[in-house]
């Protein structure tokens, strides 16, 4: 008996049907987030717990169902810290039509790729880059911490009106300076409004050549009440250790990017009384702060996250939020600024119009090898 020839039409609906569920089946394309950090050389700590959190804050999305059923993928480039290298990153990056990169982690390395960015349809959301060259520009870079001003003027204030000092000695790295030279003179206005001055200053390009001897033997012969040392964590370490073999009492102030667990490593001893103000409170007990260091822990074999850590893992949140939160015909940056509240790892903060972030700051010293909140 021949079976009646099914209808066109119906042959269509069943092919469209097998079609419908091939696709359902098949995995959604990712959203694909770029990351670019120093991941090498002398400032490596930052990049790689910068990148560590970013990482932490993904696989936490794509084990809850990633956004909107999309999976999420992370593309991590070093920059070594070099002004070229990062260019070629950023070219690498911008060319596999990533919408958006998370950092870099330094203030110098923005600089350097500003003008790729601003010529794309990208942004740049940095964890750690506070150099005051970028506050108030309406551009493709944003940050989810506040610039330089915070952390100096906090520092400055606290060492002439809590302790008194009266005459600092200064030394940082040119290597950075558009962080470098931001934090000093933010400092050093803050610090002369309240009667201080600044009685010697000595530069320096942070090399492992570097020697760190005389240039503290030169600071300290003008008798400071307070030696201010802005630097990456390895430097000031060896110029921690150099001050304390030639005074064991003069105060140190330290600008946060050296406020890192390898910096108390390094320094040993002579990290000791050391104050530093910095965003991240490690004092805090609060239960979203313990999860958050319990799962890095864990992921990262026991790593403490430090503040790149935090604020690695606090940009992913922002960035996140951005393509969860996105509304029809948004970029990314209006999304972002459309948001303007976000619940970090410790805080919550706003990122303004322009990009720019506000954070508390706390008054930190190094005691008993671990950095303690004072204020």
């Amino acid at each position: 008996m021949v079976k009646p020839a099914m209808p066109p039409l119906c042959k269509a609906a069943i092919v469209c049907c097998l079609f419908s569920l091939l696709l359902a089946c098949s995995p959604k394309e990712p959203v694909r987030i770029g990351f670019v950090g120093g991941m090498s050389g002398r400032v490596a700590d930052l990049g790689v717990a910068g990148r560590n959190g970013t990482i932490l804050a993904i696989e936490q999305r794509n084990a809850a169902g990633g956004i909107h059923g999309q999976p999420v993928e992370l593309v991590v480039k070093d920059d070594g810290q070099n002004p070229e290298v990062a260019q070629k990153a950023v070219t690498e990056l911008l060319n596999s039509k990533l919408e958006l990169i998370i950092g870099p982690m330094t203030s110098s390395i923005a600089m350097a790729v500003l003008d790729q960015i601003n010529a794309s349809k990208s942004i740049l959301l940095s964890p750690t880059v506070t150099t005051t060259a970028l506050t108030g520009k309406d551009d493709n870079f944003l940050r989810v911490i506040g610039d330089t001003r915070s952390y100096a003027t906090k520092a400055a204030s606290y060492q002439a009106v809590k302790l008194g000092s009266r005459s600092v000695a200064v030394i940082y790295d040119l290597n950075n300076r558009s962080y470098t030279e931001s934090w000093f003179y933010d400092f050093k206005a803050e610090f002369e409004r309240h009667g201080g001055s600044v009685v010697a200053v000595q530069t320096y390009q942070s090399s492992p050549a570097t020697s760190f001897k005389q240039l503290v033997a030169t600071l300290l012969k003008q008798k400071p009440q307070l030696v201010l040392v802005i630097t990456n964590a390895v430097d000031a370490a060896l110029i921690c250790q150099q001050i304390r073999k030639l005074d064991a009492a003069v105060p140190i102030e330290m600008s946060e990017w050296a406020s890192t667990e390898r910096f108390i490593e390094l320094a040993g001893g002579a990290a000791e009384g050391v104050v530093i103000s910095q965003f991240v409170n490690r004092n805090d007990r609060s239960e979203r702060y313990q999860a958050f260091l319990k799962q890095y822990r864990e992921r990262f074999g026991g790593q403490e996250p430090g503040f790149a850590g935090l604020a690695g893992y606090d940009a992913a949140q922002v960035a996140l939020s951005a393509y969860t939160e996105r509304k029809s015909g948004e970029s990314i940056k209006q999304t972002i600024i459309r948001l303007n509240r976000f619940q970090g790892v410790q805080q919550r903060y706003q990122i303004d119009r322009f990009g720019d972030a506000n954070r508390a700051t706390s008054v930190t010293i190094v005691h008993h090898g671990a950095y303690q909140t004072l204020e």
